[in-house]
């Protein structure tokens, strides 16, 4: 998709900020979001252009069960897997903003 930011910055065409990649593969990347809602707070964004959930196909079943895998690994490496959230918005409705699926995988609390 022409106008999708997440197509762009997984191409590498999309503006260039300090965003690092924490995780990259043929079909998957993990970066961290510009407006942290958590200490740790990383986007999982599949390279493939599927909007959300409620427009995914059969054939993206193995895809999202390997963006949770990602998710799982990545939240190993960043030392958030005793405790993490991993979540998505599908549609305007549901409160998602870029119309390109895409987890939050968020952690980082620290128990008082």
């Amino acid at each position: 998709m022409e106008d999708c930011i997440f197509c762009k910055i997984v191409s590498g065409d999309g503006p260039k900020t300090n965003r690092k990649h924490i995780y990259e593969d043929e079909e998957i990347v993990v970066f961290p979001t510009l407006r942290p809602k958590a200490p740790i707070h990383l986007l999982v964004v599949p390279k493939a252009h599927i909007e959300n959930v409620g427009m995914m196909k059969e054939e993206d079943i193995r895809l999202l069960g390997k963006m949770q895998w990602v998710a799982r690994q990545v939240a190993e490496k960043m030392k958030i897997d005793d405790g993490f959230q991993l979540h998505t918005n599908s549609g305007k409705l549901g409160g998602q903003e870029v119309m390109h699926l895409h987890y939050h995988l968020t952690g980082g609390w620290k128990e008082s």
